[in-house]
């Protein structure tokens, strides 16, 4: 096993395998099966281009001889920076065909991240598109190549630079190397086929190793969760580097039903309902503030939504008027709440629950061999009906970060469960009620933002003398940063400040504190902490619309 990765116990992987849910076969097995039985099916539709499953396995196989050429062999890492274009798919599945490991990360992230994320993998090539928007990826990719050993290649999509490796010429030519070099690749189900990204508090997010064996258990069993047939689409809006909609069922669990992806690079409803009516879409997956933002657009009248039938609903807790409304304005459509974890464990409200039960909850396990235990402080269970921690542990949830020994030793118990940090109860009907989180983050619209790491950086500026940062509401994306900050004796700073100095320290723009408050002293608790529950409290009276009346 690589190192770094926390194996399962034997005893485990032995229950694993007999149940059925590892079949100990890599992504690269299943999906060339996929690949062949669905030759002549639409794959994925990008704008105008309709892929076929044939197609894609071509340009895999094709892309997969070029990484070879490279030396990229199994168990390298490689990190994968892409939008949501055809090419992210021909990456993902080419690596797996080698059984190099892709290390998930975003396109907002910049040098502060990417930078984290090679020297912690020491991955060997990085993966990315010229430019988007205004930013150029690859000044950034040159700049941590000359600040990383290990960092051999930087594959472009789009105008690469003789420094680099074109992704369209090694999808145009074939490589030298011959097709039965990619057979000899041995790659062990039990290794990672990916590296996720955490929504950690601490710091950077750390890196979750998802093995082969879990992850096609992961796609096949939520696939049947939200009833994907051969015929479907799924519209990917959000990331796909994002766990969701890659593998929960995601385009993973599309393709293992034969079904199609279509893929779009805008979230604009204005964009995205004439897709769904152009492509008779019947599966998305979103976050609340995407799905506020849509069924509240104007343009929801005019186009034909009535393909529509599995609104998959994740990444913060989504209201029952919200998902009423949605539901008359998109008729026939089903908001489907599930809580998810890139860890692993996956709750999902059943289709067929009763109408109050899917409203109020965020689902169940979908594995029956998911243990489930809602603690308190001391890690003891709670009775029914009472808030506790989750913690849990089964056989697609890790056993630990990779390469993250303290972090591991305080976030699993000596009996493997994870103690995710979300507070929970159960429902009479043994679904689950999300109640908040004991970990100190800030979930801006579905991206888990660690108030430590900012608070790290923003005590670097000089004029700064301490800082907290806590979530403000957010009617659209149901969090937002709020940086409570006591100035040194004698200096003054000011949002603009603040955002230029993380900014310089290369930071992803998602991160950034949208909101700014001076403070002389920021408020403790009984054991001498800043009562963060305080500042939380403080800044919602203020920006309470009866506050902003009165005032």
């Amino acid at each position: 096993m690589l190192d770094g990765v926390v194996p399962f116990p034997s005893e485990f992987v032995e229950r694993y395998r007999a149940k059925g849910y590892w079949e100990d076969r890599s992504l690269a097995s299943v999906f060339a099966d996929v690949f062949t039985r669905f030759a002549e099916r639409v794959a994925l539709v990008a704008g105008s281009e309709r892929i076929i499953y044939r197609e894609l396995a071509g340009r895999v196989e094709r892309l997969a001889r070029h990484f070879l050429k490279l030396e990229i062999r199994p168990l390298d890492r490689v990190v994968v920076q892409l939008p949501n274009v055809p090419e992210f798919v021909y990456v993902y599945f080419a690596l797996q065909r080698v059984g190099a490991i892709p290390v998930m990360a975003l396109l907002p992230h910049r040098y502060r991240e990417i930078k984290y994320y090679v020297e912690l993998t020491e991955a060997v090539a990085y993966v990315i598109p010229d430019r988007a928007g205004d930013f150029d990826f690859i000044e950034l990719a040159r700049r941590i190549k000359t600040e990383c050993p290990s960092l051999l290649h930087v594959v472009v999509a789009g105008e690469a630079p003789r420094d680099t490796v074109s992704l369209a010429r090694c999808l145009a030519s074939e490589s030298n190397v011959p097709a039965s070099a990619l057979c000899e690749a041995a790659i062990d189900p039990m290794d990672p086929a990916v590296l996720q990204l955490s929504g950690g508090t601490t710091g950077v997010p750390k890196l979750i190793p998802r093995l082969h064996n879990d992850y096609v258990y992961n796609s096949k069993t939520a696939a049947t969760m939200v009833d994907v047939r051969p015929d479907d689409a799924l519209l990917v809006v959000l990331p796909i580097a994002h766990n969701l909609p890659l593998a929960c069922p995601g385009i993973q669990g599309f393709f293992l039903r034969g079904a199609r992806a279509v893929l779009s690079t805008s979230v604009r409803a204005g964009d995205v309902f004439p897709l769904i009516e152009r492509e008779r879409v019947t599966h998305s997956a979103v976050v609340p503030a995407l799905l506020i933002r849509w069924i509240n657009d104007p343009a929801i009248s005019r186009y034909d939504l009535s393909s529509v039938r599995v609104i998959q609903s994740g990444g913060q807790r989504l209201q029952p008027e919200v998902k009423r409304l949605a539901e008359e304005r998109i008729p026939g459509a089903i908001v489907q709440e599930n809580f998810g974890m890139a860890e692993g464990m996956l709750t999902f409200v059943r289709l067929d629950d009763p109408y109050e039960v899917r409203l109020e909850t965020v689902g169940r396990p979908m594995c029956p061999d998911d243990e489930v235990k809602l603690v308190d402080d001391e890690g003891r269970e709670v009775p029914d009906g009472e808030v506790g921690e989750l913690a849990v542990r089964g056989p697609y949830t890790l056993r630990g970060y990779y390469r993250a020994p303290e972090h591991n030793a305080r976030v699993f118990t000596p009996d493997g469960f994870y103690l995710s940090g979300d507070l929970m109860r159960r429902h009479p009907s043994g679904n689950f009620i999300v109640e908040g989180r004991k970990k100190d983050l800030i979930n801006r619209g579905g991206e888990k933002i660690s108030a430590e790491e900012i608070e790290n950086l923003i005590l670097s500026h000089p004029a700064v003398q301490n800082v907290a940062c806590v979530p403000m509401p957010d009617p659209i994306l149901g969090e937002r940063t709020c940086a409570f900050i006591v100035p040194r004796r004698g200096q003054r700073v000011t949002l603009p400040e603040i955002v230029q100095h993380l900014n310089e320290a290369g930071i992803a723009r998602f991160k950034l504190p949208e909101r700014v408050e001076l403070i002389d002293e920021l408020p403790l608790s009984p054991f001498g902490k800043v009562s963060k529950v305080t500042l939380i409290k403080l800044i919602a009276e203020k920006l309470s619309p009866t506050k902003t009346a009165r005032g």
